[in-house]
């Protein structure tokens, strides 16, 4: 009741206040200028495009552009630009995590949250252990990115109640293209983007384009860790009422895993001090080396493999699909299509624990000699008391995840008609929605033994017995470390779906609504399922014909007893609200939503699933359920633009979680949870001149309300959620320059559910400077994090450990680039 009140304190404040629409973003798919006091039309999440001034929901975009002006290589970038997304980037280019407005971030990926592309899901749950970002790229094929924040995103996708961020190409209907190359200034990359666009007849165009990079990337690696590209097309015909898209893509591109690393932690809960380990850079170096590559193990089907961790992070994804619009009786028929053939590999360096190696070795292995493993130093005795100038060393794990088909095919159909009924008008949409998606993968996991050196210079370090006993065999200390499994199960989703919006005068009353019913069917593979399933066996890895100490429990998949996945769910998800236009210039609406988020991979390994008879445990686990409620108002005027909204979330959810045991190893438990949370949101944009500002805050009061496995973390913060975010981004733009800034930030949370530790916030200043010598030729020159601050989104511990030593993630520390780019 405490959070209705807030909610409803807010709305006189929100009616008196100037209202909102970034008029510079809305103008996006239009590529029309800042400031244009015009109809914006905006149709992602909504039955039918329409001015948002008399649309009752909260949207942003952003154009292609000025996407390329501030220089945001990756998703992560992008998104953090748009208000109520809290983006925690730290996994490197690919694999972040996103939520929005106070929803739970619980895992990795963006679970209420959809990223689309061009207007169809990427994958069908964005948090699958591999995010949707993984399979997408921004480059000069991006025409513009639309956001819509609740609302009517949960009746208008599955599997979104929070929002829908679409990815929407250029089309070629303007006319002309662009090559650009780019290298880093201070960090290896090079990168090639074209793109063209140009009609073939009066009635065909086309638009084709991508990229190809290579280097070893911002942080030190000591490989050629960015390897790849993606090319994109389109075709289109069209007819008299209508027309055909035909859309092409292919992405082959490699991109390194930067995991969490150690720091050093002094101070109180309330008051850390983080700094860097001695030889370690938080902001520069990372757990990656050339001389920890090596991944021996056995496959999906217990045939030995030999890997490379080198691999990183690997996409590859051959999509075709067609996307139509034609009138039929006064009807208006949508069909968008799309199969996208998925497969790839992440490989992963992480440290499970750290600690001083002469406490961390008598307690995990017996009290002996350690000498390196590999590296220039292979072979020579490592003192315990002195390695590296740090003393440290880590349990580490090779995570190699074989990705062999997370293939998708989806289609949406809609109709929609407008009915003139007294002196307004009906606006009907009736669709159906169809979605398969494959989750078969393979988790090959193996443990070594570490030190903590940076510059790329990691290696890993063999412990012998004083009665010359060795523990470990190559660095490696045990095939076995508790995670091997194999998914084999596809999900089937179906959603028939509709809504009515009545116009009359000033006012606009729409509703809609989804049902969605899926079915989830396959079998998974893994010891930790239970029921006698043998998890491991000696078995002679390298073939040297003598079963080592690390080989005598080497992890096997329980080929012969699979554990059954055989259930089905099923939710309504509605949306209503009210828009009332007081001026040309000003709206101000109101929104209540209830939408539901499917089970998917993260529940196939826990309790939640019969692995006897394939079913849930209870109809209410085959879903999560996310309400809310929204007012706000909306002001457009020519060059200046305003929005503020007050936003209320409930969520229902069931997930596993990650968190840091006293002792510093990793565990994966399970979630069973309500959250709540409250805020407010504003956005704007003003032009005066050469000179012009957007911006955007976001102030979220979140709880967990409830927890049925932990009560005693009910009414605290979750973990990383702060008080505030916020971006800006000045510039000043004439004929023959353009100069401007990036602002990005959030204040301090909390680094677990306990609220003990807190993780500091950060701001980060991005800088970029266009320089048009000549006509079609443009000189840039990006900075990226300007002052090299070190910004942390995610800290391991929950409390100061006793050793100081914990594990984070930061964003990269300061990287500039430069590019030379020719449009024709």
């Amino acid at each position: 009741m405490r959070k209705y009140k807030l909610l409803l304190g807010l709305a006189p404040l929100a009616f008196a206040t100037p209202a909102f629409a970034d008029a510079a973003a809305d103008a996006a798919a239009q590529n029309e200028p800042a400031g244009a006091a015009k109809m914006e039309v905006f149709t992602t999440g909504v039955a039918k495009g329409r001015d948002r001034l008399d649309s009752a929901t909260s949207t942003s975009a952003l154009r292609g552009e000025e996407i390329q002006k501030i220089g945001a290589r990756n998703v992560a970038e992008v998104l953090r630009n748009i208000p109520g997304i809290r983006v925690e980037a730290g996994s490197g280019d690919v694999n972040n995590s996103f939520t929005i407005r106070g929803l739970p971030l619980a895992s990795n990926g963006s679970k209420y949250l959809q990223l689309q592309e061009d207007g169809l899901p990427v994958l069908e749950y964005g948090d699958m252990f591999v995010g949707a970002d993984m399979l997408l790229r921004p480059d000069l094929n991006l025409n513009a990115v639309e956001a819509i924040r609740g609302g009517s995103a949960s009746t208008f996708a599955s599997n979104s109640p929070g929002g829908i961020i679409n990815f929407i190409s250029k089309t070629g209907d303007v006319e002309g293209g662009a090559v650009q190359v780019s290298t880093g200034l201070d960090f290896d990359e090079k990168r090639l983007d074209f793109d063209y666009g140009s009609r073939i007849s009066d009635t065909v165009r086309f638009h084709v384009g991508g990229f190809y990079r290579t280097g070893e990337g911002p942080r030190e690696v000591g490989f050629n860790a960015y390897k790849g590209g993606q090319l994109k097309l389109n075709v289109t015909k069209e007819f008299n009422g209508g027309y055909i898209r035909f859309l092409g893509k292919y992405l082959d591109d490699r991109t390194p895993a930067y995991m969490p690393v150690p720091v050093r932690v002094t101070g109180t809960n309330s008051d850390p001090k983080y700094s860097n380990v001695a030889n370690f850079d938080i902001t520069k170096d990372t757990t990656l080396s050339p001389f920890v590559t090596n991944v021996l193990t056995l496959d999906g089907n217990n045939n030995i493999l030999r890997d490379d961790i080198r691999e990183g992070m690997h996409a590859v994804v051959k999509s075709f699909g067609f996307e139509t619009q034609f009138d039929v009786a006064g009807w208006t028929i949508t069909d968008r299509f799309r199969y996208s053939d998925i497969s790839g590999q992440l490989t992963q360096f992480q440290h499970g624990r750290v600690g001083f190696a002469a406490n961390l070795i008598p307690e995990v292995l017996p009290s002996g000699t350690l000498t390196y493993a590999t590296g220039p130093n292979a072979g020579q005795r490592v003192d315990p008391l002195t390695i590296n100038g740090n003393a440290l060393l880590a349990l580490a794990t090779m995570r190699d995840q074989q990705i062999n088909s997370f293939d998708n095919m989806t289609n949406d159909l809609r109709a929609s008609r407008q009915w003139d009924i007294g002196a307004g008008v009906l606006t009907t949409t009736a669709g159906f929605y169809r979605s398969t998606q494959s989750v078969d993968t393979s988790w090959l996991f193996t443990q070594g033994l570490s030190d903590v050196r940076g510059n790329a210079q990691s290696a890993l370090v063999n412990v012998t017995t004083g009665a010359g006993e060795a523990l470990t065999e190559d660095g490696i200390r045990t095939y076995n470390p508790g995670f091997r499994r194999r998914y084999d199960v596809q999900f089937d989703i179906n959603a028939p779906y509709g809504s009515l919006n009545y116009m009359i005068g000033k006012i606009a009353i729409g509703g809609s609504i989804r049902y969605d019913f899926a079915k989830a069917e396959g079998s998974v593979f893994g010891s930790e399922l239970g029921g006698g399933r043998v998890g491991s066996i000696p078995f002679d890895l390298n073939q040297d014909g003598v079963i080592s100490a690390p080989e005598q429990t080497t992890a096997v998949l329980p080929l012969s007893r699979p554990g059954l996945v055989d259930f089905d769910y099923k939710y309504v998800s509605y949306s209503a609200g009210v828009n009332y236009r007081l001026a040309e210039p000003l709206a101000v609406f109101a929104r209540y939503s209830r939408g539901g988020r499917g089970a998917a991979d993260r529940v196939l390994f826990t309790p939640i699933v019969n692995h006897v008879t394939g079913d849930l445990v209870s109809d209410e686990a085959g879903h999560d359920v996310v309400k809310q409620a929204e007012v706000g108002v909306k002001y457009r005027q020519d060059n200046f633009a305003l929005n503020l909204t007050g936003f209320w979330a409930n969520t229902r959810e069931l997930n596993t979680q990650t968190v840091a045991r006293p002792d510093g190893t990793l565990s994966l438990g399970v979630i069973a949870r309500t959250y709540e949370a409250i805020g407010a949101e504003f956005e704007g944009s003003f032009q005066h001149g050469p000179f012009s500002i957007t911006a955007g805050a976001t102030y979220t009061d979140a709880e967990i309300a409830e927890d049925s496995l932990n009560a005693a973390i009910e009414a605290n913060v979750p973990r990383h959620q702060p008080k505030f975010i916020f971006q800006a981004t000045p510039q000043y733009e004439t004929e023959m320059f353009t100069l401007g800034t990036n602002v990005v930030g959030t204040t301090g949370s909390f680094a677990q559910d306990s609220n003990l530790l807190k993780m500091p916030g950060y701001t980060i200043v991005n800088a970029f400077v266009q320089v048009r010598p000549v006509e079609r030729v443009q000189l840039s020159l990006t900075a990226s994090n300007l002052f090299d601050k070190t910004a942390f989104t995610e800290v391991a511990a929950g409390s100061i450990p006793a050793n100081g030593i914990t594990q984070a993630r930061v964003l990269n520390g300061r990287t500039i680039t430069t590019s030379l780019r020719f449009d024709f």
